[in-house]
């Protein structure tokens, strides 16, 4: 893929991309890319069918920061292979770190998570990632993250 990209960009073609799969795909579309500015605002609809409200609460469905932070790296994700014109069969990448995590209002079902991540920087196979997730366009959960790349 290049910078000729069609947008959005469904999850069918998402799949393509990273590896990850349901229950574990936390990127439902991509609306925006800025492969230059290595810039991406991706998607994730929020459903009461989430797998992880049936313990997270039952009676008050909360989804977890922890997988807030995973879909800021999955989408940090796609942005690099779109980066690199790459695909989900390419090097993997790993979260390794994450830094600053703040989290400052619930994410509930019904909810359309906007991800906004951007490379801050690229050291090796190493990329640094900054990303805020936003509820109508207010921010929910922001963090640094760390991902390191398998060698090939």
């Amino acid at each position: 893929m290049n910078e000729t990209v069609q947008l959005p960009i469904d999850v069918t073609t998402i799949q393509t991309l990273i590896p990850h799969r349901y229950p574990f795909l936390l990127v439902d579309r991509v609306d925006e890319l800025d492969i230059e500015g290595k810039r991406i605002v991706c998607r994730k609809n929020v459903s009461i069918n989430e797998p992880f409200f049936q313990g997270h609460f039952p009676t008050q469905p909360i989804m977890p920061g922890v997988l807030i932070i995973e879909a800021l790296a999955q989408a940090g994700g796609v942005l690099t292979q779109l980066s690199l014109g790459r695909d989900a069969q390419s090097k993997l990448f790993y979260m390794v770190k994450v830094d600053n995590a703040r989290f400052s209002k619930q994410v509930v079902p019904g909810d359309v998570l906007e991800l906004h991540v951007t490379i801050k920087r690229v050291i090796r196979n190493m990329a640094v990632y900054y990303g805020e997730a936003k509820v109508d366009g207010e921010i929910v959960a922001c963090a640094e993250v760390l991902c390191a790349g398998t060698r090939e």
